[in-house]
């Protein structure tokens, strides 16, 4: 059920709030974009900085806006298993199709703790849930054991794989079932190369029918037309994880394309001017009638 391409999506803000107007014209891009569906409140829409209203109400009124025309996959982990199944309940509650749950950051859990934070959330939850494997931003990785064990539950669907290792990816792919879906762009069609299904990408909230037709090329074994929008894109893609954390590098190279959805919020910073400069090069070399 979950397969093809997705957009993490990011948070626009306007003095300081949530700017609604301005994610429901970006979902309304997404959707014309031949998009397979959007992920609102993960990294990419700094779900760290939102207030748990805000969190509730992007989803909420990502739900609305999308009106069941593509999937809506939520981003309701927590290092707080306690707070990861409220999120969850409400997404439910709110009508998003899939949950993604990232590994609980700061606290280091086991890999038992792992499993015991996603089954308590699995077993309590009708909802199916895409674990989220980010060691970069959690510092603990799920292992291979851990997700073979957690795929048992028939809530458990798929894993957003954004370790980076295509030997753990594989390893997953080749003892379960279990969707494995790239959470780098630069590594979308390596995935897809050893079984994966897609992406939940940052780049689409540019280029949402690129990254779609990457993806439909992949899945189709249209190698050649593949590897070309994967040569096209790398460099940018690279950059926008480099430049600065993401998502400050996506949010300066919509600005620069016309599609502007406003500041980052503290502790992030906008992109200085060298970065710029350099994001503005990599665009052009990408989609010169972008800039």
């Amino acid at each position: 059920m979950l397969a093809g391409a997705y957009t993490a999506l990011v948070t626009p803000f306007a003095d300081g709030e949530v700017d609604y107007a301005r994610l429901a014209a970006n979902i309304e891009r997404q959707v014309a974009g031949g998009i397979d569906g959007v992920v609102p409140v993960g990294t990419t829409g700094e779900s760290p900085t939102l207030s748990h209203d805000e969190h509730r109400a992007v989803i909420e009124r990502t739900v609305a806006a999308v009106n069941r025309r593509v999937q809506v996959i939520a981003g309701t982990g927590s290092n707080s298993t306690r707070e990861a199944l409220s999120l969850t309940r409400h997404a439910k509650d709110a009508g998003v199709d899939v949950a993604l749950m990232v590994n609980p950051y700061y606290n280091k859990p086991s890999q038992e703790g792992l499993y015991r934070h996603f089954m308590t959330v699995a077993d309590a939850v009708e909802l199916p849930i895409c674990l989220y494997n980010i060691p970069g931003r959690t510092n603990v990785t799920m292992s291979a054991d851990t997700v073979v064990r957690l795929y048992d539950h028939p809530n458990i669907v798929a894993i957003k794989e954004a370790t980076g290792s295509l030997d753990l990816a594989s390893e997953i792919a080749s003892r379960c079932d279990i969707a494995v879906i790239s959470g780098d762009d630069s590594l979308t069609l390596p995935l897809m190369s050893i079984g994966g299904v897609g992406v939940i990408s940052v780049l689409s909230n540019l280029f949402p029918e690129r990254i779609k037709a990457l993806v439909s090329a992949g899945a189709s074994g249209d190698a050649a037309r593949a590897k070309q929008l994967h040569l096209e894109l790398f460099s940018l893609c690279k950059g926008c994880l480099t430049l600065a954390t993401n998502p400050v590098p996506i949010k300066a190279a919509m600005q620069i394309a016309g599609f502007d959805t406003g500041e980052v919020r503290l502790p992030l910073t906008d992109l200085d001017d060298a970065g710029r400069s350099q994001l503005q090069t990599l665009l052009a070399g990408a989609l010169p009638a972008a800039v």
